[in-house]
């Protein structure tokens, strides 16, 4: 077998890896682009192929981590990861790690982790990977690595976030959700919504969004349903889409251009939390990207002519 066939091959696991050791989907791609030129000018036959190359993806992912670390200190508003419309790899005896692992709130969780934590928790709990092969991917000691370990799991567990089980119920709520909010029926979308939900968008500073969140559901009920109308009137649109293993949606502009991805942390029949990446820099990957402010000021001129 070729060394181009197996990465090839290999693929799918090195962008998982990365996904979630950096939270981006373009530096995820831009570290499996990275891994395949220095297996490919390595003069080595590794023992094992998989080994070897998710251990270069690691070493890369940890130090593009580190470096971006610094600039999301700097970032402008709430930080979210870029949403991810479709998981490359799939492990069904690994099914769920991999599905919860993915969750945006999962990965929010994951940024309080130093690089190194994140690393060991990515490579040994969501992939089940051996700690001597943890421990060459990191460059640590078999014992360091379970001392990482063992902290990164406490901080995870403390804060997991917990999802409906129900896939099927998820999906049939998201469905009734986004319907409601077509409809702009407050009384439907108020019963769909957690006491204490809390709607949060990342814009980067460069798109229109809800200041600090919106909190609670009436206010969020009445934000969503007095904001559709304009979106629709100007020809806007809303595809029901599962981003990071969740329920959720992107919204687009008349031209089918990208405005934003929307999630939605469904937990006893309820919702609990609504996430939107508005920023066009993460969302770029997803397709062509629209101008927010220009669709935001279009649709407050519609507004304005009816008032």
């Amino acid at each position: 077998m070729s060394r181009t066939t197996e990465f090839e091959e290999l693929r799918p696991l090195l962008f998982a890896i990365a996904y979630r050791i950096l939270g981006s989907v373009s530096e995820a791609e831009d570290a499996v682009q990275e891994t395949w030129l220095r297996y490919e000018t390595s003069s080595t036959t590794p023992v094992s192929t998989k080994a070897f190359l998710s251990a270069v993806v690691t070493r890369i992912s940890i130090d593009v981590l580190r470096s971006a670390r610094s600039r999301r200190e700097q970032y402008v508003g709430q930080w979210f990861p870029e949403p991810l419309v479709t998981d490359p790899y799939e492990d069904p005896a690994r099914a769920a790690e991999l599905a919860d692992s993915v969750s945006t709130a999962a990965l929010l969780l994951l940024e309080r982790l130093s690089p190194l934590e994140r690393a060991v928790f990515v490579l040994r709990e969501v992939f089940g990977f051996g700690f001597p092969e943890v421990a060459a991917a990191v460059g640590r000691s078999e014992a360091a690595c379970r001392q990482l370990a063992v902290r990164a799991r406490r901080h995870m567990d403390a804060g997991r976030p917990r999802f409906e089980a129900d896939r099927r119920g998820r999906e049939e709520l998201a469905a009734r959700f986004f319907d409601a909010l077509r409809e702009g029926d407050v009384a439907s979308l108020r019963e769909l919504l957690a006491a204490d939900v809390q709607m949060v968008g990342d814009s980067g500073g460069k798109a229109p969004q809800w200041g600090r969140g919106i909190f609670g559901a009436d206010k969020v009920a009445r934000v969503l349903t007095s904001t559709m109308p304009w979106f629709a009137q100007i020809g806007g649109s809303v595809e029901q889409e599962e981003l990071n293993g969740q329920p959720g949606a992107i919204f687009r502009d008349r031209d089918g251009k990208v405005l934003s991805a929307l999630t939605l942390d469904v937990l006893d029949g309820q919702i609990h939390a609504i996430r939107a990446v508005l920023n066009p820099d993460k969302l770029r990957h997803v397709g062509p990207v629209a101008d927010g402010w220009a669709v935001y000021r279009e649709a407050q001129q519609a507004r304005r002519a009816t008032d």
